[in-house]
């Protein structure tokens, strides 16, 4: 095997490394669960109680959403998901095919907040359409997930986040049962060759857009587009280095195009376009237009297998944007031991929410707290503002003793900690890079 191999094990690698994540997310996600909601068998909801606690431990949590997750299996027929009316509140349902590609919104944004019936339908699908349904959404592969985040305005409100859980139902109506588990590799393939099997495996059966697969054609001397018994379970010494060193190259291209961008000091980073790897499904409240679409299909692989790897079914900018930052404006690292403010000249620009919350590091969890109070945002009751109408949130360990201040305390760790603001449906100065969220400031320095 020469080197021609070995660079294309390393294409191969950022290729199907987006399909490899998601499906065993989607394996955990029937297995294991997602810290607080727990596991759930297919074409079914998997609900959180409630908002994040540092209880669960899971790393990013959100404190003000609901999170609600399914793995949809379509390879038997349709599935009828019933959406409750949300009354005016914020709710986003985010559906992501086998390959990371988010194709489908319902919500706010997308369809508003009313009662309906969409019928899920597998691809190729030519079937009767019910009357009662209030659309169709196409799905591109035949094992969908299904991201749900529905807003919670603290436990006073949690009966009535709970009522819609119990609204939001999925049905089966294919006529023949659907799967219980994923298409299994080969349990004979050795470890190092185990992700060139998952590869194989799950693109035989969710096969990728139409305009991929003259590039897929190219992996055929990697055995990738072998059927039946699996090529690597006595796969020669050649083919075997050239896979695992393939695949250590094409990991190494994934992590240096995922690397921070140096900026200003303290600056926070959005990255509101890294969901525009979809080039091909574009469905119900999705944005087809350029702007949101990379222009180089083969340019796209490599950011789709960044955001697989970095952020994995993370929306598009136009639904919400998560903006981070573990520095402060003079690029010192975040500390409990320090106390710092945000000055927000005025409020995030959002046409539904925004909030920051803090996290300790490395970790990214959130920390108990006296307040038990976990971030701070446009709907945190008794924050003090401006005569100018501006925001000043302070973090530190300890509160402010100035009770004006304290009411705009955000706890933070005693130690390292990041933040990260969490902007729904931005407004278009969030996604132009106009509006520049303030940088960090240490009180000792201003």
């Amino acid at each position: 095997m020469g080197q021609g191999t070995f660079l294309l094990a390393a294409d191969a690698y950022v290729y199907g490394s987006p399909l490899v994540r998601d499906l065993c997310a989607v394996q955990a996600g029937l297995q294991e669960g997602f810290g607080v909601p727990g596991p759930a068998p297919f074409n079914d909801f998997a609900h959180a109680e409630g908002p994040a606690t540092p209880e669960a431990h899971v790393p990013w949590g959100t404190s003000d959403l609901v999170d609600a997750f399914a793995q949809l299996d379509l390879s038997g027929g349709p599935v009828r998901l019933h959406v409750p009316d949300t009354g005016g509140s914020y709710y986003v349902l985010q559906f992501v095919d086998a390959w990371s590609n988010s194709f489908a919104y319902l919500g706010s944004r997308a369809t508003g907040t009313g009662e309906g019936d969409w019928l899920i339908v597998p691809p190729g699908w030519s079937g009767t359409v019910p009357d009662v349904v209030t659309g169709v959404i196409d799905a591109p592969t035949s094992v969908v997930s299904l991201i749900g985040r529905i807003a919670c305005d603290g436990p006073q409100d949690l009966p009535r986040v709970r009522a819609l859980q119990q609204e939001l139902t999925l049905t089966h109506l294919g006529a023949s049962a659907h799967r219980t588990g994923l298409p299994a590799p080969d349990s004979g393939v050795p470890e190092e060759l185990r992700f060139f099997e998952q590869l194989r495996v799950w693109m035989a059966d969710f096969p990728p857009a139409a305009a991929d697969r003259a590039y897929q054609d190219r992996f055929q001397p990697l055995g990738l587009l072998e059927e039946g018994p699996s090529p690597y379970v006595s796969a020669g010494s050649g083919l075997v280095r050239a896979l695992t060193e393939g695949r250590a190259l094409g990991r190494a291209r994934v992590e240096e195009a995922g690397r921070p961008r140096k900026g200003e000091p303290g600056a926070w980073e959005a990255r509101p376009h890294l969901a525009d790897h979809n080039l091909d499904h574009h469905g119900v409240g999705t944005i087809g237009s350029p702007e949101w679409q990379i222009a180089d299909r083969e340019a796209s692989y490599l950011v789709r297998a960044v955001a697989a790897r970095q952020a994995l079914w993370m929306p598009h900018g136009y639904e919400a944007v998560y903006a981070r930052t573990a520095h402060d404006s003079r690029g010192r690292p975040l500390d409990g031991a320090h106390r710092y403010v945000l000055r927000l000249a005025q409020p995030p620009p959002v046409r539904a929410l925004w909030s920051v919350t803090v996290y300790d590091a490395p970790g990214h969890h959130l920390v108990p707290n006296p307040a038990d109070r976990y971030a701070v945002g446009d709907r945190t009751p008794g924050l003090v503002y401006e005569a100018d109408g501006s925001l000043t949130v302070h973090l530190s360990a300890e509160p402010p003793a100035d009770p004006a201040r304290a009411a705009n305390w955000l706890p933070a760790p005693t130690g390292g900690f990041g933040a990260v603001m969490r902007l729904y449906r931005p407004g278009q100065a969030v996604l132009d890079g106009t509006y520049v969220i303030p940088a960090v400031e240490r009180v000792e320095d201003v």
